[in-house]
């Protein structure tokens, strides 16, 4: 009997076990494991260490996280990634109301600017009319419709000290679409070629801007935008023979550009779209200027194309062709008239020597920026900040041709800088040059504002590339910039925080990094930094 019970006493324990074994034990380690692959190894995020409470960036080691130099693993996708990122507390910060002095325009004086223009427009094209038929030449006329309520007057009436346009604008998304779409009534040449009358200097290392294919071309409701066709192909790099002041210009970088800097916050670019232009029809039909007129002709494989009309590059090989006559480009839209809204051009500190061989202090001088900071207009106000915040938008595009910048007069040293002539941006994917970062490096300084929506965007649920890709598919020439030009933003990204750290580990953080927050419109900034770690 004993032996019996021992005997049924063994076997229901081997029976528990297997079950315990093969059932029970799978079952709880699914449980641990989760949805994803199980990992012992600890995180491998690099992480500023924290300087009086202020929320760090993570900076990702680009050598250890994903197989092949990917990104960290992101979460599930829920919807928009940029709506989610406009949403954020740090992009519904709120800036001082502006005042009237700090207004660029005001709408009275404006409708009156350009109703003059218009009326002068319209005695202009009686003239020419007159002019065309007695010299048997054909131009097609379109009626001009101006309307005070259009999206590109009420672009200019929303610019004041502090950027070009307001988070919450909606002028913006419909100038864009008006870019895109709107009938064109003339084109011409823009006013730095005709400042050159054709006269170029061969010479010259550094042609003038005017010898660029751009063109002024106007809406029918009297808007007025500048055209950038396509040069090269998106997947072309520049060569690395090729100096940067001799590089082409792109259009697609032109649009990527302003998509940029929406997604910065700096809004300190017109409004740019693509647009698919058909060049006879929309450009040489409507062209007013036999000058430029001159300039077209039909290629041997029967398309239309067209030329600069400096002399050095006044040949058929310089030209662009359309395929027979559309051609992509880039519009921007242009700024107020110079008459009434002044801007002036100043050289840019860290300018770069435009020859073959020299060289500028900033490249030799590492203490350059100790003599910077005592020059006005840097020795005061946020002008050298701006010129910072600047020289991070051309290190992410890789634009090395930031030889001047631009403000308007009326606000002044307090003003903004224009990010204007960004085409010769997104020439190399796979090079980042660090020289652009010379203000940053040598100064040391940067916006708190700045820094926490950079290290917002270098988290996986805001990833730069992944917003800018969401962005630029808005436009009708999509895609804009092909994948690696995308990866190379968060490349360079880590590299502009990892910059910050190595200042703020030298100097301190109260040296390196300066408050200029206003009140969050969705939460207090206190949080928004918060939430960035």
């Amino acid at each position: 009997m004993r032996r019996d019970r021992l005997f049924l006493a063994v076997t229901l324990t081997a029976v528990l076990s297997a079950d315990l074994y093969l059932v029970l034990l799978p079952k709880l380690r699914g449980l641990g494991r989760g949805s994803g692959p199980f990992c012992p190894c600890g995180p491998v995020n690099l992480t500023l260490p924290r300087h009086g409470g202020l929320a760090t960036p993570r900076l990702y080691n680009w050598s250890s996280v994903a197989p092949g130099g990917g990104a960290p693993p992101e979460p599930a996708d829920r919807g928009s990634k940029l709506g989610r990122l406009f949403d954020h507390p740090l992009y519904n910060i709120q800036s001082p109301a502006p005042g009237p002095q700090e207004t660029l325009l005001q709408e009275e004086d404006l409708v009156q600017h350009y109703r003059k223009k218009v009326s002068h427009w319209e005695r202009h094209i009686k003239l020419y009319s007159k002019a065309a038929a007695i010299s048997n030449i054909t131009v097609t006329e379109h009626e001009v419709t101006f309307d005070p309520g259009a999206s590109w007057l009420k672009f200019h009436l929303g610019i004041n000290r502090y950027a070009l346009y307001s988070r919450e604008d909606a002028a913006v998304p419909q100038l864009l679409e008006d870019m895109q779409g709107m009938t064109v009534i003339s084109a011409d040449y823009t006013q730095d070629e005709k400042a050159l009358k054709g006269a170029c200097d061969c010479t010259q290392v550094v042609k003038p801007s005017g010898h660029h294919l751009k063109l002024a071309l106007k809406m029918r409701n009297y808007a007025k935008a500048m055209f950038k066709p396509m040069r090269q192909q998106r997947d072309t790099e520049t060569p690395e023979d090729v100096f940067y002041f001799v590089d082409f210009q792109r259009h697609n970088a032109e649009i990527a550009a302003f998509h940029l800097d929406r997604i910065l916050d700096f809004r300190r670019v017109p409004p740019v779209a693509g647009r698919l232009v058909n060049i006879t029809g929309e450009v040489f039909q409507v062209a007013h200027n036999e000058e430029l007129r001159a300039v077209f002709f039909t290629s041997p494989a029967n398309n239309s194309c067209f030329f600069a009309k400096c002399l050095y590059v006044c040949k058929t090989e310089y030209a662009v062709c359309g395929g027979p006559d559309l051609l992509e480009g880039s519009l921007s839209a242009y700024l107020p008239s110079l008459s009434i809204a002044p801007r002036i051009s100043i050289p840019n500190p860290w300018i770069r020597s435009y020859t073959f061989t020299g060289r500028e202090e900033w490249e030799v001088n590492p203490f350059y920026c100790d003599n910077i900071k005592k020059m006005y207009p840097y020795n005061s106000g946020d002008r050298l900040l701006n010129i910072i915040d600047m020289s991070i938008f051309d290190f992410l595009t890789s634009n090395m041709d930031r030889h001047h910048y631009e403000i308007f007069t009326k606000f002044g040293d307090e003003g903004f800088l224009l990010h204007l002539d960004n085409a010769r941006g997104f020439g190399k994917h796979s090079l980042d040059e660090m020289s652009i970062l010379a203000p940053l490096s040598q100064c040391c300084m940067i916006k708190r504002s700045t820094l926490l929506r950079l290290r917002l965007l270098a988290r996986p649920e805001f990833r730069l590339s992944d917003v800018m890709r969401e962005s630029l598919e808005g436009d009708s020439l999509r895609p804009i910039l092909t994948e690696p030009h995308l990866s190379a933003l968060d490349r360079r990204l880590q590299k502009v925080l990892r910059t910050v750290q190595r200042c703020v580990r030298r100097l301190g953080e109260d040296e390196v990094i300066l408050k200029d927050f206003a009140e969050s419109t969705r939460s207090p900034a206190s949080a928004a930094e918060s939430q960035v770690r």
